[in-house]
């Protein structure tokens, strides 16, 4: 009986050191959690400056603007337009840009007459115009089709950056068959985050 006694008592003894051994391993667990990941897209947002002076409040930001207005077009002529872009992409963006038009909006073909040039511009002094020394270089030249078909590549931007343009129309000949002709073309501008 003592000896059965004993074996109880060693048995239960055993049970109370497993018991507390298995609850101090319990204390001792623990675990590491990645609570509410968040995954967002980011975006190749390209907007254009409207006020050329204003700068880049927000308020200023614009996905289209109105088109010039062109008028006494004739051999020789040349005029300007000037245009601010800026990235509010997440990531670099490479700009290229392309004319589009439909034959219906210029019936004489005076894409095949109208050149335009690529100017970089720095304004320096941020008036929105042209000064002395704010000429960078040229991207490019050519006609009103091959914009359309060939585009040109205006490089790198990074969100908030801004690329001001010099954008120079003109026509070194028109044929007098043209004369009183007119014609509609949209510019776009297009960014790929890169």
């Amino acid at each position: 009986m003592k000896k059965k006694k004993l074996l109880y008592l060693i048995g239960s003894s055993l049970i109370v050191i497993s018991l507390i051994a298995g609850i101090t391993y319990a204390a001792f667990s623990d675990k590491a959690k990645v609570l509410g990941s968040s995954f967002s897209v980011g975006s190749a947002n390209l907007m254009f400056l409207e006020s050329l002076s204003m700068g880049t409040d927000p308020s200023n930001y614009k996905d289209e603007l109105p088109g010039p207005t062109f008028t006494n077009i004739g051999p020789g002529w040349t005029q300007d337009y000037l245009l601010k872009l800026i990235s509010m992409a997440s990531s670099k963006i490479s700009i290229s840009t392309n004319a589009f038009y439909e034959t219906a909006n210029d019936p004489q073909e005076l894409r095949s007459d109208i050149q335009v040039e690529i100017i970089k511009w720095y304004d320096t002094n941020q008036n929105g115009i042209v000064d002395a020394g704010e000429e960078g270089p040229v991207v490019g030249k050519k006609s009103i089709i091959k914009w359309k078909t060939e585009g040109f590549t205006l490089g790198d931007l990074y969100y908030g950056q801004v690329m001001e343009l010099i954008l120079r129309f003109s026509a070194p000949t028109i044929s007098e068959l043209k004369q009183g002709a007119s014609a509609v073309f949209d510019f776009e501008f297009n960014s790929i985050q890169s």
